[in-house]
């Protein structure tokens, strides 16, 4: 079996502080300079650059108001490509303006010297999923 890329390693321990809402307690992860890049035409308040942790926290912040809490991102596939990239592919599901949609999106990780440095979350803008109906359970 081979040894899981460092990596994704470090993207594996983001999400379980992302999955607790505390992206604060991740602040170790980050580098000084990170910067969150997204990029969304359809939702022009929220596209541009966030800046740090605090940057990052106030997207998902921002993303929490918008779509009334609803938001939630699961993983797919997550690639590293050599040592300084990985590409992580997700689906994320919310209520926007009333509508339940799901939609895939990559995020591209830059990793400098074991730090999350930069990212980058391009949602697709033109391709949504049909939500999935609920389960029935018998009564």
């Amino acid at each position: 079996m081979a040894k899981e890329h460092a990596n994704v390693t470090l993207l594996k321990r983001l999400d379980e502080y992302l999955d607790n809402s505390n992206i604060a307690g991740a602040s170790g992860l980050f580098s000084k300079e990170f910067v969150w890049h997204f990029f969304n035409s359809q939702l022009p308040d929220m596209q541009g650059d966030y800046l740090g942790v605090e940057g990052l926290q106030a997207f998902f912040e921002k993303l929490a108001v918008m779509t009334g809490g609803t938001f939630h991102v699961e993983p797919v596939a997550i690639i590293p490509i050599g040592d300084e990239l990985v590409v992580t592919h997700v689906q994320d599901t919310m209520t926007l303006d009333g509508q339940p949609i799901k939609l895939d999106a990559v995020v591209v990780w830059r990793i400098v010297n074991g730090y999350i440095a930069e990212a980058w979350d391009i949602p697709a803008i033109h391709t949504i999923h049909a939500p999935e109906p609920p389960i029935a359970t018998a009564a």
